[in-house]
């Protein structure tokens, strides 16, 4: 049975130079329409394809509060019409800092979202402007205490590495700031430069100066013993969290469970098929008025595809994949499947047995995609 949702909300009151997520400016775009379209997605998916109730809801984007809270209290107040919310445990939307004002909070609070994951991505000033972001560390500071006094007991912030010019000692004043102020999750992602986005096309021209990977090396390493030295789980690759205060909607992905996506842009993963909805608000808009589901495309995932997929998310977990259940959910064991490659990563140091499952190392942390890459093509489907 299916218990999480994403949402995505692709409007945005400026384009960061790093994101290729699927967004638009906000400004003369048809938000009401697209609202009104959401709730219609989620109505009739639930009528095809129903659950008993969701457990965790992640309102993505894009900028979610870059809506007016009239209009997040319109598209909340559906989805309480739409949705089966009534044992939700975790409910989470993206927020700004410069972007959540007291009414939004109110709303927000209202309507039962009671998880909030901040994009702060650095602290450093000049960073913030290298990289086309728009608040500033006051700004972050001051949207931690309003959502606290709002009553959120469960703030997540967002966190960049590797970024253009960004030595060690930036990074490491960023996790300063950010243990400050008390968070209970803290998330860090390294930089990739994608397509279709302003470093792409500045990087083409030779224009984009990154940090020497000994430096990336470094701010992720004092980010594990800093968060590890305040108390934090590292319970995943790039998430680090107070006890009981882990996300549950990302383990669904990590899990490698099924989810319901609703929105332009939006993938989902139900009945064992996953699917991407159209990009183009336009095209989205105009598969939902004609009554047809907005899917651009679909694909069966295959039992070797599921397998393979349960080995290079799980293995992000720090837990690990449990030898035990992967018998139970796949049919075979997981030595069965992957001992060639097992035993080659356990000769490299990248991965251990411990606990009755297969775990990454500290040097796998490090070289995580090398890791997952061996899982990948392995299996016949016969």
């Amino acid at each position: 049975m299916i218990t999480a949702a994403y949402v995505h909300i692709p409007f945005c009151e400026h384009i960061c130079h790093y994101c290729d997520f699927n967004k638009v400016f906000l400004k003369n775009q048809p938000v009401d329409d697209y609202i009104h379209s959401l709730l219609l997605e989620m109505k009739r998916t639930m009528r095809d394809h129903p659950t008993t109730g969701l457990k965790t809801v992640y309102i993505g984007g894009g900028t979610p509060t870059a809506l007016t809270a009239k209009q997040l209290d319109v598209l909340l107040k559906g989805m309480q019409e739409v949705l089966p919310l009534k044992d939700i445990e975790e409910y989470t939307i993206e927020v700004n800092p410069d972007s959540i004002e007291e009414d939004k909070l109110a709303v927000l609070k209202k309507n039962g979202i009671n998880r909030l994951s901040m994009g702060v991505q650095t602290f450093n000033e000049s960073l913030l402007k290298e990289i086309g972001r728009t608040h500033t560390r006051a700004s972050v500071e001051d949207a931690v205490v309003r959502s606290r006094v709002a009553g959120f007991s469960n703030i997540s912030l967002d966190l960049m590495f590797g970024l253009p010019n960004q030595l060690p000692v930036h990074f490491n004043e960023t996790i300063t700031e950010s243990l400050a102020l008390e968070v209970e999750h803290v998330s860090a992602y390294s930089l990739k430069i994608e397509e279709k986005t302003v470093f792409y096309n500045r990087q083409r021209q030779g224009k984009l100066t990154l940090p020497p990977e000994e430096d990336e090396v470094t701010m992720y390493q004092d980010l594990l013993r800093r968060t590890k030295d305040a108390g934090f789980v590292h319970y995943e690759i790039s998430n680090f969290a107070k006890a009981g205060f882990e996300s549950k909607h990302n383990l669904v992905y990590w899990n490698n469970e099924e989810y319901y996506g609703f929105g332009a842009g939006a993938h989902g993963y139900v009945n064992g098929i996953r699917h991407q909805n159209h990009g183009p608000i336009p095209k989205y808009l105009k598969a939902i008025e004609q009554g047809s589901t907005p899917n651009l495309q679909t694909h069966r995932v295959s039992p070797v595809e599921r397998i393979e997929e349960a080995m290079f998310m799980g293995l992000r977990k720090r837990d690990g994949v449990n030898l035990k259940l992967f018998k139970q959910l796949y049919g075979r064991s997981l030595t069965e499947c992957f001992r060639q490659q097992i035993e080659f990563l356990r000769d490299r140091g990248l991965v251990k047995m411990e606990d009755n499952c297969i775990k990454l190392t500290e040097e796998g942390l490090l070289l995580g995609n090398e890791v997952f890459e061996q899982f990948i093509s392995v299996l016949s489907d016969e």
